[in-house]
């Protein structure tokens, strides 16, 4: 007599049914978005679709035709159930890389722009309705755009006020201070320039803002893009703003960087100019002060498009793309990193940041940086001899310490919450397929890139600055410096190394004595020594 088979339930078959309807969508949802994402070189993805059919099609068969028993019926619904989550998690990271690449290659194309209305914090004015038959200042000739739309705003509330125009805005500032005016009008770009003069370093805390008005211009930052950029080198701007919170906030640049890679040579030079530094801006649409001469920093403020024409300008190149971040940026970056490494040399340690003066510096030797102390460190200049130069080369070291900890397998450790990071950490107007096939190049060639600096030197001056209407620390770059950074990035752009280039030498690190400080005067290395002595000259030029 024949052994009778026995039949499934007909619960237990849709069971079944339903479960390898799951994993094959799940699997088919996943073959698709690693094709999209276009990151994995072909010699690896090929193979992973090839292991992820061959795989489902083995769970469905075992699922189907082989649990003729309880125990095998549990365990491979269970072995299913797993890969299913499996798959799920794979196309969760898979969309969430997608949709982070998405996010930062997409250029909104517009700034935001805020105008603060702001009076003393012992004034009894608390909104713009205070105000009536009060006096306001303004600024002549500075963000007139911006003062004509807030003054508008004031209007709009039916309040009359007498208008004190000023030339500058330190004379803007002593203004309100002085009580000749009752509030006055300021661009928030221009906030950190006052909180840096002397007089005026706790004008955050003295004085409050009763009313903001914001608006939005055009940013038009197109990328000179480069036919295939695992074949062609190129020039990267890293503008980094001098601003917490959201990228879209016009501010000024505190870091200016041409990173130049070669991927032929795996060559990376990084060429940075000090922020102060002394230059005629430039701009496409002529929206900046054209022509005009001022600190590199404040071209931030009418857009990265303008900092990248002023720096083409001045070391006559090309800049084939721009990533822009802040400080949050950096801080949330370097923290989902676990934190980067960098190595401090002999005589460099610094006790405490003048940069921030709460956190722990840093000693000779390995150390370990966190966000906000790899952020410190990357704007500290008082604390050296070599002030903006010392800075420039600090921000290099940080930089590469990011790479290289972006490169490592470390990586896959804090995956999500390097996405998170960088998500609206920085944009860039590089598409996601470049990115993409940059990255698919990594992967696949591994190149042991070859890192190089370089940082544009000059000496400490007083010059006017056209858009504070008066007379400020600048760095004055010397013509052969910005010549050799210009011979260096071209060197490396030709398939040479920067090397090639012969530069001057380094300002030497640590103390220098009066005789010392003396003798580079007369050799026309620094500016005259102010009569208040070394702790005045340091201020102004560092």
């Amino acid at each position: 007599m024949s052994r009778e088979v026995k039949k499934k339930p007909i619960a237990l078959i849709i069971l079944f049914v339903i479960l390898s309807l799951i994993l094959i969508g799940l699997a088919a949802v996943l073959a698709y978005q690693l094709v999209k994402l276009k990151i994995l070189p072909d010699a690896v993805v090929v193979p992973i679709l090839l292991a992820i059919c061959l795989f489902t099609l083995i769970l469905l068969i075992l699922l189907n035709f082989f649990t003729t028993g309880i125990l095998t019926r549990i365990l491979y619904t269970i072995l299913v159930l797993a890969i299913c989550v499996v798959y799920g998690f794979g196309n969760y990271y898979i969309y969430t890389t997608s949709k982070t690449l998405t996010k930062v290659t997409t250029q909104t194309g517009i700034v935001k722009n805020t105008i603060s209305v702001i009076t003393l914090s012992s004034s009894d004015k608390e909104s713009v309705k205070d105000l009536k038959n009060s006096k306001v200042g303004t600024l002549k000739n500075i963000s007139a755009e911006g003062t004509k739309k807030c003054l508008k705003d004031i209007k709009k509330n039916k309040v009359t006020v007498e208008n004190k125009k000023y030339d500058n805005v330190p004379g803007l500032v002593k203004a309100l201070y002085d009580q000749e005016v009752d509030a006055i009008i300021l661009n928030e770009a221009y906030r950190s320039n006052v909180l840096e003069l002397e007089n005026y370093n706790s004008f955050g805390e003295q004085t409050k803002v009763i009313h903001q008005t914001v608006y939005y211009t055009n940013d038009t930052n197109e990328a000179l893009a480069v036919s295939d950029i695992t074949t062609n080198p190129f020039n990267i701007l890293i503008s980094g703003n001098d601003s917490f919170g959201q990228l879209d906030e016009v501010s000024r640049s505190d870091v200016d960087m041409v990173v130049t890679i070669n991927p032929l040579t795996s060559t990376v030079l990084m060429t940075s100019i000090p922020r102060d530094s002394y230059v005629q801006e430039v701009c496409d649409d002529y929206a900046c002060n054209y022509g005009a001469t001022d600190k590199l920093t404040h071209t931030g403020i009418y857009g990265v498009d303008t900092t990248r024409d002023t720096i083409e300008n001045l070391l006559d190149i090309e800049i084939n793309y721009t990533y822009r971040v802040n400080f949050t940026s950096m801080i949330n970056i370097v923290d989902a990193l676990g934190g980067v490494d960098i190595d401090v040399a002999e005589g460099m340690a610094v006790s405490k940041f003048y940069s921030d003066s709460t956190l722990e510096g840093v000693h000779e030797g390995s150390n370990h940086l966190n966000g906000k102390r790899a952020l410190a460190y990357s704007r500290e200049r008082k604390a050296y001899l070599d002030g903006d130069n010392q800075r420039a080369r600090n921000q290099q070291q940080v930089l590469q310490a990011m790479v290289k900890k972006a490169t490592s397998p470390e990586l896959l450790k804090n995956y999500t919450s390097i996405l998170e990071a960088i998500s609206g950490a920085f944009d860039t107007n590089m598409t996601s397929n470049e990115i993409t096939s940059f990255i698919k190049y990594q992967i696949q060639a591994m190149p042991g890139w070859k890192f190089e600096q370089y940082v544009v030197k000059g000496y400490g001056d007083m010059a006017v600055s056209a858009e504070l209407g008066s007379e400020v620390s600048v760095i004055r770059l010397y013509e052969d410096s910005i010549r050799i950074a210009s011979e260096k990035i071209k060197a490396v752009l030709d398939g040479e190394s920067s090397d090639s280039i012969e530069a001057e030498e380094d300002v030497p690190s640590g103390t220098l004595s009066e005789e010392e400080i003396e003798a580079q005067i007369q050799q026309g290395l620094m500016t005259e020594m102010p009569e208040e002595g070394m702790e005045e000259y340091y201020q102004t030029n560092n």
